[in-house]
């Protein structure tokens, strides 16, 4: 698909595959998720980080974002909204509004841990969630965090 948009803007597609690999990187996306299909069998972050990495490929001019914040985690979202500030920055875009949250959980392994209003928002954004996990998961992939494939502990396989 992102061949097909550069092909048809007039843009060389011959780049396409190392500016998926760049973006991926850059926003934290797993390389396994780009071998699904568009799209399909993604979680509300993965398709936030997938729309991310799509703008950063193609650079459009203009960019109708909804909800970008829509089902990241605190730290997905930092490294999707940097993205997102920078292509703005690289075309000449302005950013129209902005995240404020009035209400905050924490959710680890499915159990909320936490709550709070913006203050912990703050927090989270200082520090992200080290002070909320029990112990940390063996990072995968990119090296960006815990395999998004494994089961949570105790279900098995």
């Amino acid at each position: 698909m992102l061949t097909a948009a550069a092909d048809a803007s007039g843009r060389d597609s011959g780049e396409v595959g190392r500016r998926i690999d760049e973006e991926a990187h850059r926003i934290g996306f797993d390389i396994r998720f780009l071998e699904r299909p568009l799209d399909m069998d993604l979680s509300g972050g993965e398709k936030k980080r997938n729309e991310t990495l799509q703008l950063g490929v193609l650079s459009p001019k203009i960019a109708i974002l909804d909800e970008f914040d829509s089902g990241l985690d605190v730290d997905a979202l930092r490294q999707v909204s940097r993205r997102i500030e920078q292509a703005t920055d690289e075309v000449g875009l302005e950013m129209l509004t902005e995240l404020k949250p009035d209400r905050v959980h924490v959710l680890v392994r499915g159990t909320i841990q936490h709550r709070g209003g913006p203050e912990l928002a703050s927090e989270l954004e200082e520090s992200g969630y080290v002070d909320y996990v029990d112990e940390p998961e063996p990072a995968v992939g990119l090296g960006l965090g815990p395999d998004p494939f494994a089961p949570p502990p105790g279900l098995g396989q």
